[in-house]
């Protein structure tokens, strides 16, 4: 999916596409490759200045139409999924920056003329040049890192360190470039120039001098190239797609092969995470200073890296036609490294989200829109009641005013919107009330809610929500795990409802649980999806046995239940039978988001072990909480992006798919982390850093409960990419 979200933020990444169809194709940038590194503006700049895109972002006052920073991320990623030549990114950076933090005289001189097609460029270093500061006036020398889009610009923002070694930023406007010796460079990316400009004692005066300090500024800079790493991605992944759909081996379309379909699935994950935190570092523009501080280095960790990994994936995908230089893959590669290498080393942006993780968490900051008149000030009067109440007490108060699933049908949920449903979110954290949980029955339920009669409504999801019955899921055997319609437990008919026999095994709270969820073979002579049924089983019936597992962590979570001519009365046969394959697909649908999002615990992240354990926060620490703090950060937009996308009344996007994935992902290598983190400590479970090694040892449930990491790379394949069965 692209960053943009909203009906507006779509149409515009649709008129820029169309656009740069009419005016930019890559046969003819390839015929100007030279043109490019030399400065040289493409066709259809006038055509942007026309269109008042270069101007998108800026303040009517001058010009503009004043956007956001989303839009203009929607902007800078379509354009890159175009690979638009020239100097678009680096003046759209630069003329931002200016807007933002330039004196009003120096906005009021330079904005009008970027609105009308003006060139410049951004220094995202301030390394190599010196300032030397006497009251309002700045003398700068020396020679500059690298520029994109320096040999074109006609005005530059540059950094000069000062006698402490901090950058001080300042404005080059074109008047004062003759001042400047600006050499191009041969650059990684073809498509669009770079170049150091040399300054020889050059006098800055104050009015040129930007109100901003490095990490602002970089903040900012990481929020436009992340933007532009995701269009990279975005078109690295699909022409990777399209190839296996069509390319054939041995008599079979390559992506028929699982080893291909995974690899599809995985870099499509990727793409979506690198949109993710490319849309939440320009999202967090709007938020507090730090949060966008937190978001947009996330964006530098995992955007641009990201990308180029994500190249390099598809040149290897496409196999020898992908390493040729007619094949355009090579373009968006180089593009993406030079992103990644203009940052800094990936090292350094890691330890950056480090330290920024140590002191501030990122905090999704929903304005809601459409909010029913009444419906919170309702909702926090009922919950100040109930905070009054003994802990059972307040369950079955909440329960019977629809506040534990407020989503559910009335009488027992509120018919709540995704709007409302925030709302009660909300104001159960504003109270520092836990929002209750039927844990296993939050599959359970919504399958009896949408298959099961009005009795077995009225039977199950009252006292469930009210806490009064426990549920535990008998569906995986030893037989058929992933594989769950290869499951061999049979019912057969009798007079007084249906006998099961069978085994089932990884039952979680079986030994508490009230009642069960079951899959059983009905009729054994369909195809296997089409021969089951979904029952609702006693737990306490004749004929059940139940047997702990002990897991490698020394712990008692997963059962054996054994079913020896269990009666289960025909009313309690959920739908008709034999479908129990379409039932089961709503049950397994909610755990596994559920298993996902983690709705019910808030996403354990690096930092908070660094204090938990004593450990010493050195920088090879810091590193790995950076490293670690984006990928789950880049979890978190994705998730608040799925969340958007129903309040806005879309269907679910790809990315609800790829939960489970990123999930799985992050549990482990956060994890694996902590552990490593521990040294010899780690070895002794009696330490304090045992705790560590338990949290390792419990790992696997994560991995496999819901369908393993494998089958779910199946899912995405399949069912997202749409590559056929293997």
């Amino acid at each position: 999916m692209p960053i943009a979200l909203t009906d507006d933020q779509l149409a515009l990444a649709e008129a820029v596409a169309k656009v740069c169809a009419r005016h930019c194709d890559t046969r003819q940038t390839r015929a100007r490759l030279d043109d490019y590194a030399a400065g040289r503006r493409p066709a259809l700049w006038t055509a942007f200045a026309e269109q008042g895109l270069l101007g998108l972002h800026l303040p009517p006052s001058h010009g503009g139409d004043g956007a956001g920073l989303v839009e203009l991320a929607t902007l800078v990623e379509e354009t890159a999924a175009q690979l638009v030549p020239g100097p678009l990114l680096p003046t759209l950076l630069t003329s931002t920056i200016i807007d933002r933090y330039g004196s009003q005289a120096i906005r009021d001189a330079l904005l009008p003329a970027f609105v009308a097609g003006a060139t410049a460029a951004t220094a995202t270093t301030g390394d190599g040049l010196t300032a030397t500061v006497n009251g309002d006036c700045m003398t700068v020398t020396g020679s500059s890192s690298p520029i994109l889009g320096a040999a074109a610009a006609q005005t530059l923002v540059l950094g000069a360190r000062d006698e402490g070694g901090t950058a001080r930023w300042f404005v080059l406007p074109s008047e004062q470039l003759a001042a400047a010796a600006v050499s191009a460079l041969r650059g990684v990316d073809l498509t669009r120039d770079i170049a150091r400009v040399r300054l020889d004692g050059l006098r800055v005066p104050a009015e040129h001098w930007l109100q901003v300090d490095s990490a602002t500024l970089r903040a900012v800079v990481a929020a436009l190239l992340a933007a532009e790493a995701s269009g990279l991605a975005r078109w690295c992944q699909r022409t990777g797609l399209e190839y296996v759909k069509v390319r054939e081996q041995f008599g079979r379309t390559i992506g028929e092969f699982q080893a291909i379909k995974h690899k599809c699935a995985r870099l499509y994950a990727r793409a979506e995470l690198i949109a993710a935190a490319a849309w939440d570092a320009a999202a967090a523009d709007a938020d507090e200073p730090a949060q966008f501080r937190l978001a947009a280095a996330t964006a530098a960790v995992v955007c641009a890296p990201g990308a180029v990994d994500l190249a390099l994936e598809t040149v290897t995908l496409l196999g020898g036609i992908g390493y040729t230089w007619e094949h355009d893959v090579h373009l968006y590669w180089r593009r993406a490294m030079a992103l990644q290498s203009l940052q800094g080393p990936r090292a350094e942006r890691e330890l950056d989200l480090g330290r920024l993780a140590q002191a501030v968490e990122r905090e999704h900051m929903l304005v809601l829109d459409g909010e029913p008149a009444g419906f919170r000030s309702e909702v926090a009067a009922l919950l100040s009641e109930a905070a009054a109440l003994e802990d059972a007490s307040r369950r079955v108060f909440l329960a019977d005013r629809g506040l534990v699933a407020p989503s559910y049908p009335r009488p027992y949920g509120r018919d709540a919107s995704p709007v409302e449903q925030i709302v009660v979110a909300q104001e159960f954290a504003r109270l520092g009330l836990a929002q209750p949980t039927m844990i296993i029955g939050q599959w359970a339920v919504p399958t009896i809610l949408a298959h099961g009669s009005d009795e077995q409504r009225r039977r199950f999801v009252g006292p469930s929500l009210r806490g009064e019955i426990e549920w535990c899921q008998l569906f995986s055997e030893p037989g058929a795990g992933s594989d769950l319609a290869s499951l061999r437990t049979r019912a057969e008919r009798t007079a007084d409802g249906w006998v099961l026999n069978g085994q089932k095994v990884w039952t979680s709270n079986a030994q508490a649980a009230d009642w069960a969820i079951c899959l059983a073979r009905t009729d054994p002579e369909a195809p296997k999806h089409r021969g089951l049924s979904y029952f609702l089983v006693d737990m306490r019936s004749p004929g059940i046995e139940v047997r702990p597992l002990r897991e490698a962590n020394g712990g008692y979570l997963f059962n054996e239940v054994f079913l020896n001519d269990v009666l289960v009365p025909t009313g309690l046969l959920v739908g008709p039978p034999g479908e129990g394959w379409r039932l089961a697909r709503t049950t397994l649908g909610n755990e596994r988001v559920n298993i996902a999002t983690g709705s019910s615990r808030r996403r354990e992240r690096p930092a908070g072990y660094l204090s938990r354990f004593g450990l010493v926060a050195d920088e090879a620490k810091l590193r790995d909480c950076g490293a670690v703090t984006a990928d789950i950060n880049a979890f978190g937009a994705l998730s608040q992006r799925s969340l958007l996308r129903q309040i806005e009344g879309l269907r679910p996007g790809g990315e609800s798919s790829v939960l489970k994935v990123v999930s799985a992902w992050n549990d482990a290598a956060l994890r694996r982390l902590v552990f490593d983190w521990q040294g010899p400590e780690a070895a002794a479970l009696d330490a304090s850093a045992g705790d560590a090694s338990q949290a390792y040892l419990s790992l696997p449930p994560t991995l496999i409960g819901g369908g393993t990491l494998e089958i779910q790379l199946n899912v995405i394949g399949e069912q997202v990419l749409g590559l056929p069965r293997s």
